[in-house]
Protein backbone atom coordinates (compact mmCIF):
# COMPACT_ATOMS: atom_id res chain seq x y z
CA UNK A 1 0.00 0.00 0.00
CA UNK A 2 1.51 3.74 -1.30
CA UNK A 3 2.30 6.51 1.59
CA UNK A 4 0.45 9.68 1.71
CA UNK A 5 2.66 12.39 1.06
CA UNK A 6 2.39 13.64 4.50
CA UNK A 7 3.72 10.70 5.93
CA UNK A 8 6.56 9.73 3.59
CA UNK A 9 7.90 13.81 4.45
CA UNK A 10 7.13 12.84 8.17
CA UNK A 11 8.82 9.60 8.12
CA UNK A 12 12.24 11.11 6.57
CA UNK A 13 12.48 14.01 8.61
CA UNK A 14 11.99 11.65 11.65
CA UNK A 15 14.58 9.73 10.04
CA UNK A 16 16.68 12.59 9.37
CA UNK A 17 16.52 13.88 12.64
CA UNK A 18 17.94 10.95 14.28
CA UNK A 19 20.65 10.70 11.89
CA UNK A 20 22.11 14.02 12.69
CA UNK A 21 21.54 13.05 16.55
CA UNK A 22 24.15 10.52 15.89
CA UNK A 23 26.46 12.88 13.79
CA UNK A 24 26.47 15.38 15.97
CA UNK A 25 26.81 13.15 19.24
CA UNK A 26 29.82 11.35 17.12
CA UNK A 27 31.57 15.00 16.14
CA UNK A 28 31.26 16.10 19.73
CA UNK A 29 32.94 12.76 21.31
CA UNK A 30 35.40 13.38 18.67
CA UNK A 31 36.02 16.81 19.84
CA UNK A 32 36.08 15.76 23.55
CA UNK A 33 38.61 13.28 22.65
CA UNK A 34 40.84 15.31 21.16
CA UNK A 35 40.38 17.84 23.38
CA UNK A 36 39.58 20.24 20.66
CA UNK A 37 37.18 23.64 20.77
CA UNK A 38 33.85 22.92 20.44
CA UNK A 39 33.77 25.15 17.21
CA UNK A 40 35.21 21.91 15.87
CA UNK A 41 31.56 20.62 15.68
CA UNK A 42 31.13 22.79 12.23
CA UNK A 43 30.84 19.93 10.44
CA UNK A 44 27.93 18.31 11.71
CA UNK A 45 26.58 21.94 11.67
CA UNK A 46 27.58 21.92 7.84
CA UNK A 47 26.28 18.46 7.52
CA UNK A 48 22.55 19.66 9.29
CA UNK A 49 22.17 22.35 6.51
CA UNK A 50 22.79 20.01 4.02
CA UNK A 51 20.39 17.73 5.51
CA UNK A 52 17.63 20.34 6.15
CA UNK A 53 17.83 21.64 2.66
CA UNK A 54 18.06 17.85 1.28
CA UNK A 55 14.64 17.78 2.67
CA UNK A 56 13.17 20.74 2.04
CA UNK A 57 13.53 19.80 -1.77
CA UNK A 58 13.04 16.20 -2.07
CA UNK A 59 9.40 17.44 -0.16
CA UNK A 60 8.51 19.83 -2.75
CA UNK A 61 10.17 18.18 -6.23
CA UNK A 62 9.55 14.84 -5.61
CA UNK A 63 6.55 14.43 -2.86
CA UNK A 64 6.28 10.45 -3.35
CA UNK A 65 9.73 8.72 -3.37
CA UNK A 66 11.39 6.61 -0.99
CA UNK A 67 11.38 8.21 2.52
CA UNK A 68 14.61 5.64 3.60
CA UNK A 69 17.15 6.33 0.80
CA UNK A 70 17.80 10.09 1.97
CA UNK A 71 18.11 9.72 5.42
CA UNK A 72 20.69 6.26 5.09
CA UNK A 73 23.04 7.75 2.70
CA UNK A 74 22.92 11.83 4.94
CA UNK A 75 23.43 9.04 8.05
CA UNK A 76 26.19 7.60 6.16
CA UNK A 77 27.60 10.74 4.87
CA UNK A 78 28.17 12.59 8.27
CA UNK A 79 29.90 9.42 9.35
CA UNK A 80 32.13 9.13 6.86
CA UNK A 81 32.90 13.17 7.44
CA UNK A 82 33.78 12.91 11.34
CA UNK A 83 35.86 9.40 10.62
CA UNK A 84 37.53 11.73 7.51
CA UNK A 85 37.88 14.60 10.64
CA UNK A 86 39.19 11.93 12.77
CA UNK A 87 42.17 10.60 10.57
CA UNK A 88 43.14 13.32 7.79
CA UNK A 89 42.08 16.35 9.71
CA UNK A 90 43.85 18.49 6.93
CA UNK A 91 41.44 16.78 4.42
CA UNK A 92 38.06 17.05 6.76
CA UNK A 93 37.25 21.01 4.93
CA UNK A 94 37.40 19.45 1.63
CA UNK A 95 35.56 16.40 2.12
CA UNK A 96 32.72 18.37 3.53
CA UNK A 97 32.74 21.21 0.65
CA UNK A 98 32.35 17.60 -1.62
CA UNK A 99 29.79 16.24 0.73
CA UNK A 100 27.89 20.12 -0.09
CA UNK A 101 28.42 19.71 -3.36
CA UNK A 102 27.28 16.23 -3.69
CA UNK A 103 23.86 17.56 -1.77
CA UNK A 104 23.75 20.27 -4.46
CA UNK A 105 24.11 17.34 -7.62
CA UNK A 106 21.29 15.70 -6.20
CA UNK A 107 18.85 18.38 -5.87
CA UNK A 108 19.52 19.37 -9.34
CA UNK A 109 18.98 15.83 -10.35
CA UNK A 110 15.65 15.09 -8.95
CA UNK A 111 14.58 18.57 -9.99
CA UNK A 112 15.32 17.75 -13.66
CA UNK A 113 12.71 14.63 -14.13
CA UNK A 114 13.29 14.70 -18.08
CA UNK A 115 16.82 13.63 -17.22
CA UNK A 116 15.61 9.77 -17.58
CA UNK A 117 14.04 10.37 -20.84
CA UNK A 118 17.35 11.82 -22.04
CA UNK A 119 19.15 9.10 -20.44
CA UNK A 120 16.70 6.77 -22.19
CA UNK A 121 17.48 8.20 -25.52
CA UNK A 122 20.99 8.34 -26.07
CA UNK A 123 22.34 5.34 -24.46
CA UNK A 124 25.25 5.07 -27.36
CA UNK A 125 25.99 9.04 -26.78
CA UNK A 126 26.83 8.87 -23.04
CA UNK A 127 28.85 5.23 -23.67
CA UNK A 128 30.92 7.13 -25.92
CA UNK A 129 31.34 10.11 -23.82
CA UNK A 130 32.40 7.33 -20.61
CA UNK A 131 34.36 5.36 -22.51
CA UNK A 132 36.18 8.70 -24.00
CA UNK A 133 37.10 9.93 -20.30
CA UNK A 134 38.89 6.75 -19.87
CA UNK A 135 40.82 6.80 -22.53
CA UNK A 136 41.83 10.13 -21.78
CA UNK A 137 42.42 9.25 -18.74
CA UNK A 138 44.73 6.66 -20.05
CA UNK A 139 46.63 9.13 -22.21
CA UNK A 140 46.67 12.17 -19.96
CA UNK A 141 46.16 10.52 -16.42
CA UNK A 142 47.66 11.19 -13.22
CA UNK A 143 48.26 9.87 -9.94
CA UNK A 144 47.84 12.99 -6.92
CA UNK A 145 50.60 10.97 -4.91
CA UNK A 146 52.90 11.19 -7.56
CA UNK A 147 53.04 6.95 -8.19
CA UNK A 148 51.26 3.93 -8.87
CA UNK A 149 47.84 3.94 -11.42
CA UNK A 150 46.96 6.87 -13.06
CA UNK A 151 43.43 6.81 -12.44
CA UNK A 152 43.15 10.74 -12.18
CA UNK A 153 43.08 13.71 -14.21
CA UNK A 154 44.23 17.36 -13.27
CA UNK A 155 41.16 19.91 -14.19
CA UNK A 156 43.18 23.06 -15.16
CA UNK A 157 44.92 22.92 -11.48
CA UNK A 158 42.08 22.91 -9.45
CA UNK A 159 41.75 19.38 -8.40
CA UNK A 160 41.69 15.66 -9.32
CA UNK A 161 38.96 14.07 -11.35
CA UNK A 162 38.64 10.07 -11.36
CA UNK A 163 36.40 9.61 -14.47
CA UNK A 164 35.77 6.31 -13.63
CA UNK A 165 33.11 7.29 -11.24
CA UNK A 166 31.18 8.86 -14.09
CA UNK A 167 31.50 6.01 -16.17
CA UNK A 168 29.93 3.06 -13.29
CA UNK A 169 26.79 5.64 -13.76
CA UNK A 170 27.04 5.80 -18.11
CA UNK A 171 27.62 2.14 -18.29
CA UNK A 172 24.45 1.08 -16.16
CA UNK A 173 22.62 3.72 -18.65
CA UNK A 174 23.59 2.07 -21.43
CA UNK A 175 22.95 -1.30 -20.33
CA UNK A 176 19.89 -0.69 -19.10
CA UNK A 177 19.10 0.85 -22.25
CA UNK A 178 20.37 -1.80 -24.40
CA UNK A 179 18.80 -4.32 -22.30
CA UNK A 180 15.53 -2.73 -21.86
CA UNK A 181 15.21 -2.80 -25.80
CA UNK A 182 16.88 -6.76 -26.54
CA UNK A 183 15.79 -8.49 -23.50
CA UNK A 184 13.65 -11.13 -24.98
CA UNK A 185 16.08 -11.12 -27.76
CA UNK A 186 18.90 -12.45 -25.32
CA UNK A 187 16.19 -15.03 -24.23
CA UNK A 188 14.82 -16.61 -27.30
CA UNK A 189 17.70 -15.71 -29.84
CA UNK A 190 20.34 -19.14 -29.73
CA UNK A 191 22.49 -20.68 -31.37
CA UNK A 192 24.09 -24.20 -30.61
CA UNK A 193 27.43 -23.79 -29.12
CA UNK A 194 28.35 -27.63 -28.65
CA UNK A 195 26.07 -29.55 -26.02
CA UNK A 196 24.95 -25.96 -25.24
CA UNK A 197 22.99 -22.83 -26.63
CA UNK A 198 24.12 -18.90 -26.35
CA UNK A 199 22.60 -16.01 -27.18
CA UNK A 200 23.14 -14.89 -31.05
CA UNK A 201 26.42 -12.93 -32.01
CA UNK A 202 24.34 -10.15 -33.48
CA UNK A 203 22.43 -10.01 -30.04
CA UNK A 204 25.76 -10.39 -27.50
CA UNK A 205 28.03 -8.77 -30.16
CA UNK A 206 27.56 -4.67 -28.79
CA UNK A 207 27.25 -6.23 -25.20
CA UNK A 208 30.38 -8.48 -24.96
CA UNK A 209 32.23 -5.68 -27.35
CA UNK A 210 31.41 -2.88 -24.83
CA UNK A 211 32.12 -4.94 -22.16
CA UNK A 212 35.80 -6.04 -23.71
CA UNK A 213 36.46 -2.62 -24.65
CA UNK A 214 36.16 -1.44 -20.64
CA UNK A 215 38.33 -4.42 -19.15
CA UNK A 216 40.75 -4.27 -21.33
CA UNK A 217 41.22 -0.31 -20.62
CA UNK A 218 40.95 -0.67 -16.98
CA UNK A 219 43.18 -3.72 -17.10
CA UNK A 220 45.95 -1.58 -18.92
CA UNK A 221 44.94 1.23 -15.81
CA UNK A 222 45.77 -2.06 -13.49
CA UNK A 223 42.37 -0.83 -11.81
CA UNK A 224 41.45 -3.97 -10.93
CA UNK A 225 38.68 -2.54 -8.53
CA UNK A 226 36.77 -0.82 -10.85
CA UNK A 227 37.22 -3.79 -13.66
CA UNK A 228 35.60 -5.82 -11.28
CA UNK A 229 32.85 -4.00 -10.35
CA UNK A 230 32.12 -2.68 -13.74
CA UNK A 231 31.90 -6.66 -14.53
CA UNK A 232 29.65 -7.60 -11.41
CA UNK A 233 27.24 -4.83 -12.46
CA UNK A 234 27.00 -6.03 -15.96
CA UNK A 235 26.46 -9.37 -14.75
CA UNK A 236 23.84 -8.65 -12.30
CA UNK A 237 21.32 -5.98 -15.10
CA UNK A 238 22.20 -9.39 -17.44
CA UNK A 239 20.59 -11.62 -14.83
CA UNK A 240 17.71 -9.07 -14.03
CA UNK A 241 16.74 -9.07 -17.83
CA UNK A 242 16.91 -12.62 -18.82
CA UNK A 243 16.63 -14.17 -15.68
CA UNK A 244 19.46 -16.79 -17.08
CA UNK A 245 22.18 -18.26 -14.85
CA UNK A 246 24.18 -19.68 -17.12
CA UNK A 247 25.12 -16.18 -18.20
CA UNK A 248 26.75 -15.17 -14.33
CA UNK A 249 28.27 -18.55 -14.34
CA UNK A 250 29.56 -17.61 -17.67
CA UNK A 251 30.49 -14.01 -16.60
CA UNK A 252 32.11 -15.39 -13.36
CA UNK A 253 34.22 -17.95 -15.35
CA UNK A 254 35.50 -15.23 -17.87
CA UNK A 255 36.35 -12.81 -14.29
CA UNK A 256 37.95 -15.91 -12.77
CA UNK A 257 39.88 -16.36 -16.31
CA UNK A 258 41.09 -12.71 -16.24
CA UNK A 259 42.55 -12.32 -12.77
CA UNK A 260 43.96 -15.48 -13.47
CA UNK A 261 45.56 -14.07 -16.40
CA UNK A 262 46.47 -10.60 -14.79
CA UNK A 263 48.07 -12.49 -11.48
CA UNK A 264 51.45 -13.51 -14.22
CA UNK A 265 50.72 -10.71 -16.30
CA UNK A 266 50.69 -7.59 -13.71
CA UNK A 267 52.78 -7.33 -10.36
CA UNK A 268 50.21 -5.32 -8.58
CA UNK A 269 47.63 -7.45 -9.50
CA UNK A 270 49.60 -10.50 -8.16
CA UNK A 271 50.74 -8.65 -4.94
CA UNK A 272 47.01 -8.27 -3.77
CA UNK A 273 46.62 -11.77 -4.27
CA UNK A 274 49.29 -12.88 -2.87
CA UNK A 275 48.50 -10.93 0.43
CA UNK A 276 45.14 -11.78 0.15
CA UNK A 277 45.83 -15.54 0.40
CA UNK A 278 48.81 -15.33 3.25
CA UNK A 279 49.92 -12.01 4.58
CA UNK A 280 51.78 -12.52 7.70
CA UNK A 281 55.00 -13.72 6.15
CA UNK A 282 55.48 -10.45 5.63
CA UNK A 283 53.11 -8.48 7.89
CA UNK A 284 56.10 -5.81 8.29
CA UNK A 285 56.50 -5.44 4.45
CA UNK A 286 54.18 -5.60 1.54
CA UNK A 287 51.41 -6.78 3.51
CA UNK A 288 51.73 -4.25 6.27
CA UNK A 289 48.19 -2.55 5.62
CA UNK A 290 45.89 -5.41 5.20
CA UNK A 291 47.80 -6.68 8.78
CA UNK A 292 47.14 -3.63 10.52
CA UNK A 293 43.44 -3.74 8.93
CA UNK A 294 42.81 -7.37 10.76
CA UNK A 295 44.23 -5.94 13.74
CA UNK A 296 42.34 -3.18 13.98
CA UNK A 297 38.96 -5.25 13.96
CA UNK A 298 40.68 -7.49 16.35
CA UNK A 299 40.77 -4.49 18.55
CA UNK A 300 37.63 -2.91 18.10
CA UNK A 301 35.71 -6.09 19.68
CA UNK A 302 31.84 -6.16 19.71
CA UNK A 303 31.46 -2.23 20.50
CA UNK A 304 34.04 -0.68 19.89
CA UNK A 305 37.02 1.48 21.42
CA UNK A 306 34.75 4.62 21.09
CA UNK A 307 34.85 8.07 19.00
CA UNK A 308 38.36 9.50 18.47
CA UNK A 309 40.15 6.51 20.33
CA UNK A 310 42.11 3.69 19.28
CA UNK A 311 44.70 3.63 16.80
CA UNK A 312 43.94 3.33 13.37
CA UNK A 313 46.49 5.61 12.18
CA UNK A 314 48.62 2.66 11.98
CA UNK A 315 47.19 1.88 8.52
CA UNK A 316 48.73 3.70 5.63
CA UNK A 317 45.72 5.63 3.46
CA UNK A 318 43.25 4.64 6.16
CA UNK A 319 40.92 7.76 5.20
CA UNK A 320 40.21 5.71 1.99
CA UNK A 321 40.56 2.69 1.39
CA UNK A 322 40.60 1.51 4.54
CA UNK A 323 38.04 3.76 6.68
CA UNK A 324 36.17 0.47 7.29
CA UNK A 325 38.59 -0.56 9.50
CA UNK A 326 38.93 2.50 11.38
CA UNK A 327 35.42 2.61 11.69
CA UNK A 328 35.21 -0.89 13.37
CA UNK A 329 38.38 -0.33 15.67
CA UNK A 330 35.80 2.51 16.79
CA UNK A 331 32.72 0.91 16.75
CA UNK A 332 33.36 -2.75 16.98
CA UNK A 333 31.34 -5.17 15.27
CA UNK A 334 27.90 -3.09 16.14
CA UNK A 335 29.59 -0.15 14.22
CA UNK A 336 30.62 -2.35 11.51
CA UNK A 337 27.10 -4.21 10.86
CA UNK A 338 25.08 -1.12 11.50
CA UNK A 339 27.36 0.34 7.98
CA UNK A 340 26.65 -3.53 6.57
CA UNK A 341 22.75 -2.94 7.34
CA UNK A 342 23.07 0.42 5.84
CA UNK A 343 23.89 -0.68 2.15
CA UNK A 344 21.94 -2.97 2.75
CA UNK A 345 18.67 -1.55 3.03
CA UNK A 346 20.35 1.06 0.41
CA UNK A 347 20.18 -2.10 -2.00
CA UNK A 348 16.62 -3.00 -0.83
CA UNK A 349 14.69 0.08 -1.39
CA UNK A 350 16.31 0.19 -4.97
CA UNK A 351 15.46 -3.21 -5.53
CA UNK A 352 11.91 -2.47 -4.89
CA UNK A 353 12.12 0.67 -6.69
CA UNK A 354 12.95 -1.43 -9.67
CA UNK A 355 10.03 -4.33 -9.00
CA UNK A 356 7.73 -1.44 -9.02
CA UNK A 357 8.45 -0.09 -12.80
CA UNK A 358 8.30 -3.81 -13.55
CA UNK A 359 5.29 -2.96 -16.81
CA UNK A 360 6.97 -3.60 -20.27
CA UNK A 361 6.76 -0.11 -21.11
CA UNK A 362 8.64 0.89 -17.68
CA UNK A 363 11.65 -1.79 -18.43
CA UNK A 364 14.57 0.63 -18.86
CA UNK A 365 13.32 2.45 -15.18
CA UNK A 366 13.38 -0.78 -13.44
CA UNK A 367 16.83 -1.94 -15.20
CA UNK A 368 18.05 1.54 -14.20
CA UNK A 369 17.27 1.00 -10.78
CA UNK A 370 18.48 -2.85 -10.52
CA UNK A 371 21.73 -1.68 -11.95
CA UNK A 372 22.57 1.76 -9.54
CA UNK A 373 21.31 -0.58 -6.89
CA UNK A 374 23.78 -3.76 -7.74
CA UNK A 375 26.72 -0.25 -8.34
CA UNK A 376 26.14 0.95 -4.55
CA UNK A 377 25.58 -3.05 -3.37
CA UNK A 378 28.95 -3.97 -4.97
CA UNK A 379 31.45 -1.57 -4.68
CA UNK A 380 30.04 -1.54 -0.87
CA UNK A 381 31.06 -5.57 -1.05
CA UNK A 382 34.07 -5.46 -2.35
CA UNK A 383 36.15 -2.88 -0.05
CA UNK A 384 34.52 -4.33 3.08
CA UNK A 385 35.45 -8.03 2.14
CA UNK A 386 38.92 -6.43 1.20
CA UNK A 387 39.51 -5.42 3.92
CA UNK A 388 38.36 -8.12 5.96
CA UNK A 389 40.67 -10.22 3.95
CA UNK A 390 37.37 -11.88 2.41
CA UNK A 391 38.14 -11.41 -1.17
CA UNK A 392 41.41 -10.13 -2.78
CA UNK A 393 41.56 -5.87 -2.22
CA UNK A 394 40.70 -3.84 -4.94
CA UNK A 395 41.38 -0.47 -4.05
CA UNK A 396 37.35 1.09 -4.59
CA UNK A 397 36.26 3.70 -2.12
CA UNK A 398 33.36 2.94 -0.16
CA UNK A 399 30.34 4.99 -0.48
CA UNK A 400 29.57 7.73 0.98
CA UNK A 401 32.36 7.13 3.63
CA UNK A 402 35.80 7.10 2.05
CA UNK A 403 37.23 10.40 1.51
CA UNK A 404 37.36 11.16 -2.30
CA UNK A 405 35.36 14.45 -4.06
CA UNK A 406 34.63 12.10 -7.08
CA UNK A 407 33.25 9.25 -5.40
CA UNK A 408 31.21 11.29 -3.14
CA UNK A 409 30.21 13.55 -5.80
CA UNK A 410 29.65 9.98 -7.98
CA UNK A 411 27.59 8.74 -5.46
CA UNK A 412 24.98 11.72 -4.79
CA UNK A 413 24.55 11.62 -8.34
CA UNK A 414 23.65 8.21 -8.47
CA UNK A 415 21.05 8.07 -5.40
CA UNK A 416 19.48 11.41 -7.19
CA UNK A 417 18.85 8.91 -9.98
CA UNK A 418 17.54 6.61 -7.76
CA UNK A 419 15.14 9.05 -5.87
CA UNK A 420 13.91 10.27 -8.81
CA UNK A 421 12.85 6.47 -10.38
CA UNK A 422 11.18 6.01 -6.73
CA UNK A 423 8.60 8.83 -7.46
CA UNK A 424 5.71 8.51 -10.03
CA UNK A 425 6.69 8.93 -13.49
CA UNK A 426 5.15 8.80 -17.06
CA UNK A 427 5.14 5.28 -19.48
CA UNK A 428 8.56 5.86 -21.39
CA UNK A 429 8.20 6.41 -25.22
CA UNK A 430 8.85 3.18 -27.32
CA UNK A 431 12.94 4.20 -28.55
CA UNK A 432 12.78 4.98 -32.36
CA UNK A 433 14.45 2.72 -34.59
CA UNK A 434 17.51 3.89 -36.03
CA UNK A 435 16.48 3.12 -39.31
CA UNK A 436 13.79 5.58 -39.22
CA UNK A 437 16.19 8.19 -37.52
CA UNK A 438 18.88 7.42 -40.51
CA UNK A 439 15.28 7.42 -43.29
CA UNK A 440 14.24 11.03 -41.46
CA UNK A 441 17.70 12.76 -41.50
CA UNK A 442 18.50 11.54 -45.08
CA UNK A 443 15.26 13.29 -46.48
CA UNK A 444 15.13 16.47 -44.72
CA UNK A 445 18.75 16.74 -46.37
CA UNK A 446 17.33 16.10 -49.62
CA UNK A 447 14.88 18.45 -49.09
CA UNK A 448 16.90 21.09 -49.38
CA UNK A 449 19.45 20.22 -52.05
Amino acid sequence: MSLSTDTITSRERLLLALAGVFVALNQAALVAARGDSWLMIWPALVWSVCAAAGHRVLSRRLPARDPFIFPVVMLLTGWGLSLVDRLAPAFAARQVLWAAFGVIALIVVISRPRILRLLRRYPYTWLVLGTSLLMFTVIFGVNPTGYGARLWLNVLGLGYFQPSEVLKILLVVYLASYLAAHGDRLRTETVRLGPARVPSPAVMGPLLTMWGISCVVLVWQRDLGTAALFLLVFLAMLYVATGQRSYVLAGLGLLAIAVLAAYFLFDVVKLRVDIWLNPWPESQGRAYQIVQSLLAFAAGGVIGEGAGLGAPGYIPVVHSDFVFAALAEEWGLAGALAVVGCFGLLATRGLRIAACHAEAERRFNALLAAGLSATLAAQALLIMGGVLKIVPLTGVTLPFVSYGGSSLLGSFVLVGLLLLLSGPSPPEPAPEPLARKAGRLVRRLTKHL
